[in-house]
């Protein structure tokens, strides 16, 4: 790993992003050819530093942090769902790439959202990464009025997110949900993912209703009808240690599900990147570095 004073300095705006102040990180000369990377979710756009680092190529990197998350404000909303994630991405791209299709990569939940982006609005979008996307767990018409219930319930009692001591405890919280990341890593990132209230502790940059159980079920069938409209060259990643499909049962099951809908993609191509988990862009940014900048080229 590069020594901590060889990191390119990212550097912010903010800009009216349908009624929402939006933060977003920018690397690289703004006439560079362009690459929009979206975050996953309780993650904010510093995370992809360290694949940036790694590019050897001349690039405007431009990274949003999501409504709710990082910088970024929260809206006033009991729920979150992909049509507004679509909607923030449409208005960002309409005002850094107006003319132009644009590189758009994604991580997890921006991975979902990107997919989604790609097949809906497929003349936006030049070509296409997607870093471990899956979507969301099948769901059946009869578990709504059990998850509608839920959600009420929920309402009735706001959640609340861990606050932290210090700095260096959200950096042991960050190791703990992924063993790989380095201590200068961890560091760097809990400096973007908590911030210090008055109070004197650290509070995770996220508003906590992302942690409530959405009343809105997820149809994966319009999602792969959406994914079957996308143009763009698709490049796929994912890590051979991660464990975001186990929501799907087995891993030989979860295997035939996450095929089944990848074979909706037209022009699609596969990549697995080894040693490394879900966070793959944290456990193995040079590989990845030197996947995008190969698939962008070609």
């Amino acid at each position: 790993m590069k020594p901590s004073t060889s990191i390119p300095p990212s550097r912010s705006s903010y800009l009216d992003i349908r009624g929402l102040q939006y933060h977003v990180r920018h690397w690289g000369p703004e006439a560079a050819p362009k690459i929009v990377m979206l975050h996953g979710w309780m993650d904010v756009s510093a995370s992809f530093q360290f694949v940036v680092e790694c590019l050897k190529q001349e690039w405007h990197v431009i990274a949003p942090d999501w409504r709710g998350f990082g910088l970024t404000e929260s809206p006033k909303a009991d729920t979150y769902w992909f049509p507004d994630y679509m909607g923030d991405l449409d208005a960002l791209l309409r005002h850094f790439s107006q003319d132009e299709p644009v590189n758009l990569l994604g991580h997890s939940m921006g991975g979902n959202v990107a997919g989604l982006y790609a097949g809906v609005r497929p003349e936006r979008v030049s070509k296409l990464i997607n870093l471990e996307g899956f979507g969301m767990p099948v769901t059946h018409p009869k578990q709504a009025p059990g998850r509608y219930r839920k959600w009420l319930d929920e309402l009735q009692d706001q959640p609340q997110l861990r606050t932290y001591a210090s700095p260096a405890e959200v950096a042991a919280r960050l190791q703990k949900t992924n063993p790989r990341l380095s201590d200068e890593r961890a560091a760097f990132l809990s400096g973007h993912w908590a911030k210090e209230t008055s109070a004197g502790c650290w509070e995770i940059l996220g508003d906590p209703a992302h942690k409530q159980t959405s009343p809105l079920l997820y149809r994966v069938e319009e999602v792969m009808a959406c994914w079957q409209k996308i143009t763009a060259p698709v490049l796929w990643m994912e890590a051979d240690d991660t464990n975001v499909w186990h929501w799907m049962g087995p891993k030989e099951e979860a295997r035939i599900e996450i095929d089944r809908r990848l074979a909706h993609i037209p022009h699609l191509q596969k990549e697995m990147i080894f040693d490394a988990g879900h966070m793959l862009h944290h456990d193995q940014p040079e590989k990845l570095a030197e996947l995008i900048e190969t698939f962008l080229a070609g």
